[in-house]
């Protein structure tokens, strides 16, 4: 049986609500986070109301069993572009395999590209212990810092298949010599459109990046995301599987090695391809505009403290 129904059979429903209307007033009076209240401050209020003793492991699991629980959060991006619409529906639309309302043809392809930054080679001051029986592998705390490096990544969004390398900075040439590297293989050299899908960083930001890779190949389309909104990028997802399973945990000897693993799990990755199946759609971003309409007017109705 689930810890919050063996409070809830401890407790009637209208003792446990009241514990949750005593931690919802502290939190009120005190403008802090729940997760921030002691559970053995609450009980001992919570005792005096209720007329009898009530443990704070209780207390915790009342609260634990409620459908809202104010000590949790998430890291949330809220859309900050003025085009946020237009923009995310258009990177949107060409996952869907549409280019202005037309479907995309065999000879058009999609690239999904950005930086990887900062990659450090730590250099742990005790070397790492393998897993044993019933152990963990063990990492050594402290380390040094052996330098850091960017990997640049192209993700085709159709095949599923990366192309990287790695630079000793970003900027305007080092993702330059990404696109060299994509664009002068097949089937994106011969191709008939190739959609570049970037970000706003500072080494492909604005029109006058698109400019710029539309003069070295004139069948390359760059097509920004929203302002504030990388997670609209799909290579975003292969950054995160990286972080996941080559990275973690940053034991490398050099940065020698950071390079070779990076560049193999990339080569490994390509020997069964298999594109990310996207399913935030056109449909979906109507729906959440909507959502943060409403909660943009609800916000706006709110009356400002004096």
């Amino acid at each position: 049986m689930p810890r919050a129904a063996v409070a809830r059979l401890a407790f009637p429903p209208l003792d446990c609500a009241l514990v949750k209307a005593i931690a919802c007033e502290a939190v009120h009076e005190t403008r802090r986070p729940l997760s921030r209240l002691s559970p053995t401050d609450l009980a001992q209020e919570a005792s005096g109301a209720l007329g009898q003793s009530i443990s704070p492991s209780t207390v915790w699991r009342i609260l634990d069993g409620d459908a809202l629980k104010p000590w949790r959060y998430d890291c949330w991006i809220f859309p900050r572009d003025p085009q946020f619409a237009q923009k995310a529906g258009r990177v949107l639309d060409l996952y869907a395999g549409f280019w202005q309302g037309v479907p995309l043809g065999p000879g058009d392809h999609i690239i999904s590209a950005d930086e990887k930054t900062s990659i450090q080679a730590r250099i742990r001051c005790h070397a790492s212990l393998p897993p044993a029986p019933r152990r963990a592998m063990r990492v050594e705390h402290e380390y040094e810092r052996g330098g850091a490096l960017q990997y640049l990544a192209a993700w085709d969004v159709q095949r599923g298949i990366v192309m990287g390398r790695c630079e000793t900075s970003t900027g305007i040439e080092p993702f330059g010599r990404l696109v060299t590297d994509v664009m002068e293989r097949e089937p994106y050299r011969t191709g008939e459109r190739v959609f570049w899908v970037v970000d706003n960083g500072s080494s492909h930001r604005g029109e006058a990046a698109a400019r710029r890779l539309r003069e070295a190949y004139a069948n390359l389309i760059a097509v920004h995301t929203p302002i504030h909104a990388s997670w609209l990028n799909q290579v975003e997802i292969y950054f995160s599987i990286v972080q996941r399973k080559v990275l973690t945990p940053n034991d490398f000897a050099d940065l020698a090695e950071v390079e070779e693993r990076l560049l193999l799990y990339e080569t490994l990755s390509n020997h069964q391809p298999h594109p990310f199946e996207w399913q935030f759609t056109r449909t979906k971003l109507e729906a959440l505009l909507k959502r943060l309409a409403v909660h943009d007017a609800l916000v706006q109705r709110q009356p400002t403290a004096a």
